[in-house]
């Protein structure tokens, strides 16, 4: 899960720089201009809606290339004037760039359409790979859980038959057995998030040194966020595990 939050924590970064570049005609009416702006803030998923006069991004490329602008001048100016489109979501790209191709006043519409299309690629996989590795874990833990109420009921075998007998219902029976493996998954959940939470603080003060400009998931998301989810998850695995192991010596 920690894994999974800072993929998604960096992508989110990735995300925020995708953006739509709506190049505008030399010739273009301001009516039309204004129209254009405005039909782009109606889009789903647009965040925000920025104008680049044709001075303004001569400047812009200037600082960020100089050679891209060597032998131009404010008259002798190539870049023409723009929309930078703030998205919401790099999905939204596709259907804004095809909304827009027609209108009147607009040259060309760039996009990074490859760099969405690896991002989307890249959460699906995670979620797939995030829902299967949940999938085994839990397994993982209803098996040793049971095992270990087994061999507790096992010990036990002859006062439970004799409860039966003397006419105690099966959930009179079951419930001390349930408390203890809810207590097991209470514990082991606890136990994970401590060991969790120092070898991550260890892992993010060494990242943070190594790396500056990386961004690692804060260490407090564990005590915040993870161990509240770990907690409960790891009481109701125990109990249910533990009502799974019951079933067969509840049968006399």
């Amino acid at each position: 899960m920690l894994v999974a939050a800072n993929i998604n924590k960096g992508i989110s970064t990735v995300q925020d720089k995708v953006e739509l570049k709506v190049y505008l005609k030399d010739d273009i009416k301001l009516i039309d201009q204004r129209e254009i702006e405005i039909k782009l803030r109606e889009f789903d998923g647009v965040k925000d809606v920025i104008y680049q006069s044709k001075e303004e991004e001569y400047n812009n490329i200037k600082a960020t290339n100089e050679g891209l602008v060597q032998g131009y001048t404010f008259q002798t100016n190539p870049f023409p004037a723009s929309f930078t489109v703030k998205l919401e979501a790099p999905e939204y790209a596709a259907a804004i760039t095809d909304g827009i191709k027609d209108f009147e006043g607009i040259d060309t519409v760039g996009q990074q359409q490859e760099l969405v299309d690896k991002i989307i690629k890249i959460v699906n996989g995670i979620k797939i790979i995030g829902i299967g590795l949940f999938a085994i874990l839990v397994g993982v833990s209803v098996f040793l859980i049971m095992n270990t109420t087994k061999l507790t009921v096992y010990s036990r075998r002859r006062e439970v038959g004799i409860m039966k007998f003397v006419g105690a219902t099966d959930w009179f029976i079951r419930w001390p057995f349930v408390i203890e493996g809810m207590v097991i998954g209470l514990f082991g959940s606890a136990l994970a998030c401590g060991v969790l939470y120092f070898a991550y603080n260890a892992l993010v003060r060494w990242a943070t040194g190594q790396f500056l400009f990386i961004s690692l998931v804060p260490t407090s998301y564990i005590l915040s966020t993870l161990s509240g989810q770990f907690i409960l998850g790891g009481i109701v695995v125990g109990g249910t595990a533990s009502i799974i192991a019951l079933r067969k010596f509840l049968i006399v």
